[in-house]
């Protein structure tokens, strides 16, 4: 049974899910977004003591905290205990990219076993300078730009783009900026230090 539910799904089956949980959170008058968790996770651990922002009734949350916890889950299942046997497929345009901006020998793809550049993402890296500033500055542009926004990329581009808002139509206009401009602009800079 679960060689029929393992290895790569289509596109199509996530989108069928996001469509149906959207639907669901419309009847129930709910809103979908990640970044509000971390709110209620530090209002749970007391912080609604010491600032107002933090001063909400979390029990009203539950099922978002619900929903994270079934992201891990669902997560550690995907990865664990239905494993996609196929390897990673980046395309040859993306590792010819990132060679030249130095994440890669040329001729190979190190560190494409998962979706990320081990150069980039491991335990040793996070203690080097370049590591440092990827993991706490981009920790702290994620964290002020979607309390600026007013929510995070799934909040915006899921929630708030299927409720027909505005301001989330805006806000994930500046996302995708926000990504071209690391993308093509600053991770080049970051990779040289």
């Amino acid at each position: 049974m679960l060689h029929l539910i393992s290895g790569a799904w289509h596109w199509s089956i996530s989108g069928l899910v996001i469509a149906l949980v959207m639907f669901l959170l419309l009847y129930a008058g709910k809103e979908f977004g990640v970044s509000s968790n971390l709110r209620t996770f530090c209002t749970i651990a007391g912080a609604g003591e010491r600032h107002k922002f933090f001063a909400i009734d979390w029990r009203a949350q539950q099922w978002n905290i619900v929903f994270v916890a079934g992201a891990v889950i669902g997560g550690f299942i995907a990865y664990f205990l239905l494993p996609n046997p196929e390897p990673v497929t980046v395309s040859p345009e993306t590792v010819d990219y990132l060679q030249t901006i130095g994440i890669g020998a040329p001729g190979s793809t190190p560190g494409f076993s998962s979706y990320v550049p081990a150069e980039l993402f491991t335990l040793d890296e996070l203690f080097t300078l370049r590591g440092f500033l990827m993991a706490v500055g981009g920790g702290f542009l994620i964290g002020f730009g979607s309390r600026w926004a007013g929510g995070c990329t799934s909040g915006h581009a899921i929630s708030g783009l299927a409720n027909l808002q505005l301001p989330s139509l805006i806000a994930v206009v500046g996302f995708f900026i926000g990504g071209l401009l690391m993308s093509w602009i600053l991770l080049p800079f970051i990779i040289q230090l």
